[in-house]
């Protein structure tokens, strides 16, 4: 399974290629951000990318967001930046998870592993392959979501996962830890903050797409749902 890095740090690109070899991935190293665009139109078969942020010529905010027009494969960022709003920016911007600098490249792996399993088996629940809510219909097998009209939406893994959740229970709460364990598929730590932003970028891509409809409701100090009459 390929894996790209992308990082303008030798040392740090090197150290995860020796990492990612162990765990019996096939790491592909950039060191830019065009080399990384590039390196993807070459391998279209590329199952997760780690990303740093800060770097020359094109930034790794840049990348995800050219990356994202066309693909939902996991991004984990990378960063010297630990504040909450840098996290929260990443995490906006589509990325599906975020480590700062510097890092133990154990919990990185443990972070690819996980990922990897998650998009590659969202949902294990036996559900329709095809949910049509009125507003929107939600392809399990393709990850395609389009609106009544027919309009395309563009989401990410996890976006996807939690709009899959929500819609295959109508009218059903689910707590920021619920979503969390199912979509994420870990156990939930302190992982209300996480689930609030990828919600929130959620809505503002249906409501969007829907001319304003408010897909999924808040039960404040409870969870989210989205109701089904």
């Amino acid at each position: 399974m390929k894996i790209l890095v992308v990082d303008d740090d030798l040392e740090i690109a090197e150290l995860l290629e020796i990492y990612l070899k162990n765990e019996g991935y096939e790491p592909i190293i950039a060191n830019d951000g065009r080399d990384a665009l590039s390196k993807l139109n070459t391998n279209p078969d590329i199952a997760l990318m780690i990303l740093d942020i800060m770097m020359p010529n094109m930034s790794g905010q840049e990348v995800l967001k050219a990356v994202r027009k066309d693909t939902h494969m996991p991004i984990i960022m990378l960063s010297a930046k630990s504040s909450d709003m840098d996290k929260i920016q990443g995490l906006i911007s589509g990325a599906d998870d975020y480590v700062t600098k510097p890092f133990n490249p154990l919990e990185v792996m443990a972070r690819v592993r996980s990922l990897l399993r998650r998009s590659q088996n969202l949902v294990k629940e036996s559900k329709p392959d095809v949910l049509d809510i009125g507003f929107l219909v939600i392809n399990k097998d393709s990850h395609e979501v389009k609106t009544a009209a027919g309009e395309i939406v563009n989401l990410t893994a996890l976006e996807f996962g939690i709009l899959y959740l929500l819609a295959s229970h109508p009218n059903r709460v689910f707590s920021a830890d619920d979503i969390f364990e199912r979509v994420w598929q870990q156990e939930s730590v302190v992982s209300a903050k996480t689930v609030m932003v990828h919600v929130s970028h959620l809505r503002d891509k249906l409501e969007e797409a829907t001319q304003g409809d408010q897909v999924i409701q808040t039960v404040w100090g409870v969870g989210y749902k989205i109701e089904v009459s």
